[in-house]
């Protein structure tokens, strides 16, 4: 079928709409003779999926329905909390109270019960002073990044960090160091080279390209040598690992430091969405008072908040949940590794298997999709070091019969 931007669109019943519709797209966008048509600004997107297509870097959004028979092996509910009975109850007790939205932004009508009560659970939970909640992790980290960037700040940036940290420090403005991946004699070397300077250095604690652990300790000890702060994104650890799952800072023995400022998802281990930024209360406040993602965004809705402070409640007595994990972990990777399969050695719940390319990554999880078991897709450029993955999420709500079927799945479909 001919794609209908192609001939020029049709914008309603009969001639005149099309003739419209052929009149818009000659539009000259641009001041002058150096303007171009609409046209022709289509005509360039369209070249440029076409090169996407090429590449193997198509995407494409594909629709869940509730209840789907899939195995799951691509979403990140790590606990199975998603749709646990007390979570769901939680959130529609919420819902009833509160209506479907929180009505505005945190410093207007949207800071509720819900989200102040979340907040003292999960700033307990990660033993920070306080806790502020966001509508999304991504807006949490381009707070956090950007509240962190003084004048001559520089930061010190992995090279496998998530793409809301390295798009924080870009929109921050810093001077930013990549290092390499959890090169901590690198990061040393950056800090030594800036001596006097405000420094940050930024990091996840479970990567979520392939699920390693960053060396959080040594790195919070060099910051401290040089008189740096560490943040640290605690997405894919929050919940996985750590005391009672209080993160991957604080199994590295640094809750509660004062030059530690950590972030995290709550749609991940916990079920649901949002973020948070923790740390310092004197930080936390300059967040709330200068925090442009913050002040300026509609705050989660309070049927999320109650639901995810139920999570919180869940996770924290949950040991025998990350017990799994960690062995469904230990044993996918014996079991691709037997099957000739190149496979990273995951410190959470990630696993990543390489592909021979983007073309043969994207193919292999459609094969997979197509008998049933969803697996992630990694291409360039959502990888940082340009190799294809499947990226495989272990979640302890998938039935176990289920997830060693899904596994054989992945090795028959390999290329």
């Amino acid at each position: 079928m001919s794609d209908p931007r192609r001939r020029g669109g049709h914008a309603g019943p009969g001639r005149a709409g099309g003739n419209f519709a052929r009149r818009k797209r000659s539009t000259t966008v641009g001041a002058g003779s150096v303007g171009v048509t609409v046209a022709d600004w289509l005509a360039a997107l369209d070249r440029r999926a076409e090169l996407r297509a090429k590449a193997g870097l198509t995407r494409r959004l594909l629709p869940r329905a509730a209840g789907d028979a899939v195995v799951d092996l691509a979403g990140n509910d790590y606990l199975g909390l998603a749709a646990h009975p007390e979570v769901t109850a939680a959130a529609a007790r919420a819902l009833s109270a509160y209506g479907l939205g929180a009505t505005g932004s945190r410093l207007v009508r949207g800071s509720t019960d819900a989200h102040h009560a979340l907040e003292d659970a999960l700033a307990d939970w990660l033993g920070a002073d306080r806790a502020l909640v966001f509508s999304s992790g991504y807006l949490a980290n381009l707070a956090a990044v950007r509240a962190l960037a003084q004048p001559r700040t520089l930061l010190v940036s992995d090279a496998h960090n998530h793409a809301s940290l390295i798009d924080g420090c870009r929109i921050s403005g810093a001077q930013t160091v990549v290092t390499p991946h959890a090169d901590v004699a690198a990061v040393a070397a950056a800090l030594a080279a800036a001596p006097g300077r405000p420094a940050v250095v930024v990091t996840e604690s479970v990567f979520s390209v392939d699920g390693d652990l960053a060396p959080l300790a040594r790195l919070h000890a060099v910051a401290r040598e040089h008189g740096a702060l560490l943040l640290v994104d605690d997405a894919h650890a929050l919940g996985v690992t750590g005391p009672a799952g209080a993160g991957g800072v604080a199994a590295a023995g640094l809750a509660g430091q004062p030059d530690v400022v950590v972030t995290a998802t709550l749609s991940k281990a916990l079920g649901g969405a949002g973020g948070v930024v923790a740390g310092p209360a004197e930080f936390v406040r300059h967040v709330i008072e200068t925090g442009r993602t913050f002040i300026f965004d509609t705050a989660l809705p309070p049927a999320v908040a109650a639901g995810v402070h139920a999570a919180v409640g869940l996770a924290r007595v949950g040991d025998d949940l990350r017990a799994e994990l960690a062995e469904r972990a230990a044993l996918a990777v014996r079991r691709l590794t037997a099957a000739g399969l190149t496979v990273s050695e995951p410190d959470g719940a990630v696993v990543s298997v390489t592909a021979p390319g983007p073309e043969a990554a994207t193919a292999w999880a459609a094969d997979c999709r197509d008998r049933g078991v969803a697996v992630g897709c990694f291409r360039p450029p959502s990888t940082p070091d340009s190799r294809s993955r499947l990226r495989l999420t272990i979640g302890a709500g998938v039935p176990r019969r289920d997830f060693e079927r899904a596994l054989e799945t992945i090795v028959e479909c390999a290329p």
